[in-house]
């Protein structure tokens, strides 16, 4: 597998100060980089010559996607092309990773992406839910030791949220395999495993009363089959309760749920070493209703929110999930053969709605250009004046502007620079211009004082550095 160790502190870290700019550069940006890692981890064997035909087909029909969502369907955005045939947009960034590597028999790699997703359901613009959004995922593929990549991506998520700041965060963790147990010793009849995980999985937006209402009117589940369920799901902690649940009763019958368990004790002994356990949570209640999880499977969710010092409440739900999929490239290779995955997605947009609310309550006015100064004049006839100084400035590697005008008018360009929040202002007019001198002036204090056109740059360097 290319080793590509060293990029992943250097990536995380150039995401985090993506995130924190405009949804339009984060897009640009790390779809950028990911070219970079797409190109470091394909073999000279997979590259063919240009003019070489390919010896398969890209295509990607709908009915490839509604195996892999099932009760998510209803979310789907459905297309037909003009020849008839069945579409549907990207619901994710996981199936399509997924099919990538059965398409160039990637057996190990090690990547993440950021790109546009589309959800057919009501947005919530005040809980940073939208219908197209961005979502951020990295992913390990390959065969490993167990719960070891798991490990490393639980670790990245908290990474990426501390550093962050968005607040104090748990990262829900349960196991799929714990979750299938779970139903089949309560008496869940298997054909109804997917639909009632689907339900279960709505446990972060509703009451565990609807829920229920839901499994047993809206489902036909037997009511005792779902009181079981619901002693199970009120269940959460850390390697304790993992040790009990080994012990319990009606859970060590299973098989299948003792494998989770396994894992899961094993888990937490890794996030101890990696020492983020205390971020951790085993909860029985979080399912993640996607049918291609086989494993574990983490949900991050904030526990203060930026608003709470202003009482106000931002259920914005989970901010960054993921899982383990080790079945779902066989799906897509035509000798269905295996490459075990895990991966997380954080939710972009939802950051960028919470980082918005945390500087408006702290008055933090959030900054749409990355302008350093600003180049005006009072009077009439200094158009080139003003493209001298904002060469000299583009030279040195200051980040400058000015108005698109011939003539405009002082009090235009002063009102321009603090409605952007530019720091600094280089003022030039006919005075100025006979005495070889310019006005730096200090858009936030309004202070003023003259500076020689031989020294301009070096004051403004200075000036940045202090602030």
């Amino acid at each position: 597998m290319p080793h590509l160790g060293p990029l992943r502190c250097r990536t995380w870290a150039a995401l985090l100060g993506q995130l924190l700019r405009p949804p339009r550069t984060v897009c640009n940006r790390a779809v950028g980089c990911h070219s970079q890692v797409a190109k470091a981890v394909l073999t000279s064997e997979q590259l063919k010559p240009h003019q070489q035909k390919p010896n398969f087909i890209i295509k990607v029909p709908k009915e490839m996607l509604t195996e892999k969502y099932e009760d998510n369907f209803g979310l789907m955005y459905d297309l037909e092309d003009q020849g008839g045939e069945l579409l549907s947009l990207r619901y994710d960034l996981t199936v399509p990773f997924a099919r990538y590597l059965a398409m160039n028999k990637l057996k190990r790699m090690k990547r993440y992406q950021v790109g546009k997703v589309w959800r057919r359901e009501s947005p919530a613009i005040v809980q940073g839910r939208y219908r197209e959004f961005c979502q951020c995922d990295f992913d390990i593929a390959g065969e490993f030791d167990p719960m070891i990549p798991d490990a490393e991506c639980l670790r990245i998520m908290c990474e990426i949220l501390s550093g962050l700041q968005l607040g104090d965060f748990l990262i829900k963790v349960n196991d799929r395999r714990v979750v299938d147990g779970m139903f089949a010793v309560c008496g869940v009849p298997e054909s109804k495993f997917r639909t009632i995980c689907s339900s279960m999985d709505k446990l972060d937006k509703m009451s565990w009363e609807d829920v229920r209402l839901e499994m047993v009117a809206g489902k036909g589940l037997a009511p005792e089959v779902a009181d079981r369920i619901g002693d199970y799901v009120q269940c959460h902690g850390g390697i304790s309760l993992v040790e009990e649940l080994f012990k319990d009763p009606r859970l060590s019958q299973s098989q299948l749920a003792l494998q989770g368990l396994g894992d899961l004790k094993l888990l937490f002994e890794y996030l101890r070493l990696f020492g983020i356990a205390d971020k951790i949570s085993l909860d029985l209640s979080l399912a993640r209703g996607l049918d291609y999880y086989t494993g574990v499977i983490y949900e991050a969710v904030l526990l203060e929110s930026p608003a709470q010092a202003g009482k106000e409440t931002l259920n914005v739900g989970s901010v960054a999930a993921g899982g383990r999929y080790d079945r779902l490239v066989a799906q897509f290779d035509p000798k269905g053969h295996s490459v075990p995955c895990v991966g997380l997605s954080i939710g972009v947009e939802r950051i960028f709605y919470l980082v918005e609310q945390k500087m408006k309550i702290s008055c933090e006015k959030v900054r749409t250009t990355e302008t350093q100064v600003f180049v005006a004049t009072p009077q009439k006839n200094f158009l080139q004046e003003r493209l001298k100084i904002i060469a000299q400035l583009w030279d040195a590697g200051i980040k400058a502007e000015m108005l698109y005008k011939n003539n405009p008018k002082l009090l235009t360009q002063l009102h321009y620079c603090e409605k952007e929040d530019i720091p600094l202002m280089v003022i030039i007019g006919e005075q100025e211009q006979n005495e070889g001198v310019v006005k730096l002036r200090s858009v936030a204090s309004r202070e003023e004082v003259t500076v020689n056109r031989e020294s301009l740059v070096a004051e403004i360097q200075k000036r940045l550095s202090e602030s």
